[in-house]
């Protein structure tokens, strides 16, 4: 699936050595954000903590702020990374402070008091409602209050945030206007791998979307027809309710976010472009604590909760059958007993595809490591959205500001 537009090969930017970092104060913007336990609201797993302790590492003579956000504003997942702070510790075999602030009093002191070799970690960014924004330019969000509070406390910036790669929010934008500016561990392995598998891509390029994110899926899937890089596209989860309702065979409200727009754009998106969709034939319910599994037209006022038996058989036999396939989110809620089957079966598929495989999202990274399937698999990432966006050549927001601070490095224009 190689980016129509975008070359990753003529990105200039820096790493980590350029900036010094050995005894300087150094704000380091990850993506730990993490799947949490519905009924505990406990972290289901650790995979993107695990990555972040890479860079933290290459950081160790440094005194490091890391910042993260973590779930939606609203939602169940939107919560404290306290959590997140014992598990980076664990890893990290030392204390890794936490501080219950983002930009005030509280949490400037502990950033003004860090030594070097400790490891501070703010709270979520999203406490913040700039975070939830998106800026036009990195002049816009430099003004922001995340950026100003912060950046004279800092001599250098890390953004190791992949997943939010396509986000242009002030804590992935912002910061580089004032401090020099360099790719973490965790982006360096996500350019080198896209740029390999750029070399090994064949044809038919197949898509198999799924997980409950149906906003940014649909801007996801378009740009991978747009830009040439789907031959044929598997829907499965809330996103395939959407399009099943779009051609009348759900009737009901499905009770989602923008449901009335994004039923409209699946509409023209099925009139568009005849023959790329594929779609659920049966589902999955549960009545009574049992999996039922019924076709799409029976389908009443029950949650689908997975993709049905005759489905996994059609989707896993067009995932066999491809040349390069990329899975971003699961078909079902995997988490829930009985349920896991969908996700677990098309993995398998994939598994012993002998296609480019590629999977991204922390959910489906989560699956795979239950699975033990990881390494049957091209390339695993904990991306999701920003993922699909640099496989359909989209310029990424962070990618952008790396090169914007490569070129302000290298002509001088951090100095005083």
């Amino acid at each position: 699936m190689r980016p129509a537009n975008f070359k990753l090969s003529e990105l200039d930017f820096l790493v980590i050595d350029d900036l010094g970092p050995d005894g300087k104060k150094v704000l380091v913007r990850m993506d730990i954000n993490t799947p949490v336990n519905p009924e505990t609201g406990r972290l289901m797993e650790k995979a993107r903590i695990g990555e972040a302790a890479v860079t933290v590492r290459a950081l160790k003579r440094a005194s490091v702020v890391l910042c993260s956000h973590q779930g939606r504003v609203g939602e169940r997942d939107f919560v404290s990374l306290e959590e997140h702070a014992r598990i980076l510790s664990k890893l990290l075999g030392k204390k890794v402070k936490f501080i219950d602030d983002v930009v005030g009093p509280a949490a400037r002191n502990e950033i003004e008091g860090l030594e070097p070799g400790e490891v501070l970690l703010l709270d979520n960014l999203r406490l913040m409602s700039e975070e939830v924004q998106q800026y036009p330019s990195i002049e816009e969000a430099a003004k922001t209050f995340i950026v100003q509070r912060l950046w004279r406390l800092f001599d250098g910036f890390v953004l190791d945030a992949f997943p939010t790669a396509h986000r242009a929010h002030p804590s992935i934008i912002g910061f580089p206007y004032y401090l020099p500016t360099a790719a973490g561990v965790l982006v360096m392995r996500e350019l080198k791998n896209l740029q390999r598998l750029e070399l090994v891509e064949k044809g038919p390029f197949i898509a198999v979307l799924g997980g409950n994110k149906v906003k940014e899926k649909l801007e996801a899937l378009k740009a991978l027809i747009e830009n040439g890089r789907a031959d044929k596209i598997l829907l499965a989860g809330v996103l395939s309710l959407v399009f099943l309702r779009a051609l009348g065979r759900i009737r009901r409200m499905l009770g989602i976010k923008y449901e009335n727009w994004a039923v409209s754009e699946a509409r023209d998106l099925l009139s568009k472009y005849p023959g790329i969709f594929e779609l659920p034939v049966d589902v999955a319910v549960r009545r009574n604590g049992e999996r039922v599994e019924m076709p799409i037209t029976e389908v009443d006022d029950d949650s689908v909760l997975d993709i049905g038996e005759k489905t996994i058989t059609k989707y896993s036999k067009i995932i066999r059958s491809s040349g390069t396939v990329f899975v971003s989110g699961p078909p079902g809620v995997f988490e829930m007993k009985g349920f896991e089957r969908g996700t677990y079966e098309l993995l398998h598929a994939l598994a012993g595809s002998f296609g480019t495989t590629i999977v991204s999202g922390g959910h489906l990274s989560t699956a795979l490591d239950r699975l033990g399937m990881g390494k049957w698999i091209d390339h695993v990432s904990t991306a999701g959205g920003a993922l699909i966006q640099a496989l359909a050549g989209k310029e990424l927001p962070l990618l952008r500001a790396l090169s914007y601070s490569a070129r302000k490095f290298r002509s001088g224009g951090y100095r005083g």
